[in-house]
């Protein structure tokens, strides 16, 4: 065993030889920043102040040579092989443990051309405590794990709701979507992220979502509504056309019935046929655009969607002046070899 502490809250907990600095800090109740657990995000960055470490496989986009050369590690990839001191913000929040759980398929409901929303159920006798916008992990017979994020919010318990967008060649998602009965029996391990509502902040937010990122953005949203959460909202919802706005009706329903709440749509590649008057380009951009006067020092952003989307968005808000604690962010990653391995 090794021991890892955290320097600026002296929190201390132990790793087996098997598990990464982030493995053993969820098992230990620690909660540190998380997000895709594969060394493809970058949530989980922070500094190695002391001791060695296995810096393991990562993508080369989430820990660059000089982050390294400057003492920086990917947690949910890096294993102590001596005791070590490192840091990073801790959240405020209570650690909700994940655990296994079966689920069975109550149905499937396709959204778009190639986004299905798949509701599960628990056993009647089990409740999953999770936070909106956390994830789940399917555990596949093959010993693989697929990641998927909630897009209901905790008060709707009776069933887990999921948008799958159809990966060509995705051995999961087109199993799932041309093969997988209703009442399906799969295990699941949940609740995983830290991509939840920073409910102790008064900031408006911005939330940026690619895609089906919009799944846990809904999540935090009818969270928030359910609660009665009143702080400014603006949604960005980022798609290449009109028909993978899979479902726009419902935050166009929010904007129409909440004052608080915005809805601004922009496609990347509008076609003729989608007859669109809205907004285009890409999605972060339009952000920068409508804050380019004011920046962005005064507000907290959620963002969801594709590695490279969350990354060039980080980017950019923090040069627009955005808090680093106050980029919350969850980047979808896919079933694929990563680069890099180091020692």
């Amino acid at each position: 065993m090794t021991r890892i502490t955290v320097q600026s809250t002296h929190h201390q907990f132990e790793a087996r030889p098997s598990q990464t600095i982030l493995e053993a800090s969820i098992a230990a109740g620690v909660n540190l920043p998380y997000g895709c657990r594969s060394g493809s995000c970058g949530n989980c960055k922070g500094d190695i102040i002391s001791g060695e470490i296995d810096y393991g496989e990562y993508a080369a986009s989430a820990l660059t040579n000089a982050e390294k050369a400057a003492g920086k590690a990917l947690f949910c990839c890096a294993h102590p092989l001596t005791d070590v001191v490192i840091e990073c913000r801790e959240i405020a929040s209570d650690v909700i443990p994940p655990r296994i759980l079966p689920t069975r398929v109550e149905r499937k409901v396709q959204l778009s051309h190639d986004v299905m929303a798949l509701f599960l159920k628990l056993p009647s006798s089990e409740h999953l405590q999770f936070k909106a916008g956390q994830y789940i992990e399917f555990l596949l017979k093959d010993g693989k794990r697929r990641a998927f994020s909630i897009a209901n919010a905790p008060h709707v318990d009776n069933l887990l709701e999921l948008h799958l967008r159809l990966i060509p060649g995705g051995q999961f998602t087109e199993y799932v979507f041309n093969e997988m009965p209703e009442k399906a029996i799969l295990r699941i391990e949940a609740p995983f992220g830290s991509f939840f509502l920073r409910e102790e902040s008064t900031k408006p937010i911005i939330m940026v979502a690619g895609g089906t990122g919009f799944a846990p953005i809904k999540g935090i949203i009818e969270h928030m509504l359910h609660h009665n959460i009143q702080r400014d909202v603006i949604l960005y919802w980022g798609a290449l056309t009109k028909q993978d706005l899979y479902m726009p009706a419902l935050p166009e329903a929010w904007a129409a019935e909440y004052p608080n709440i915005r809805f601004i749509p922009v496609l990347s590649d509008a076609k003729p046929e989608d007859q669109w008057q809205g907004r285009t380009g890409y999605v972060h951009q339009a952000v920068l655009d409508d804050f380019a006067a004011t920046g962005l020092a005064d507000f907290e952003v959620y963002c969801c969607g594709a590695p490279a989307m969350v990354a060039v968005a980080h980017a950019s808000f923090i040069e627009a002046g955005l808090a680093e604690d106050a980029f919350l962010s969850d980047a979808f990653t896919y079933a694929k070899p990563l680069p890099n391995k180091t020692p």
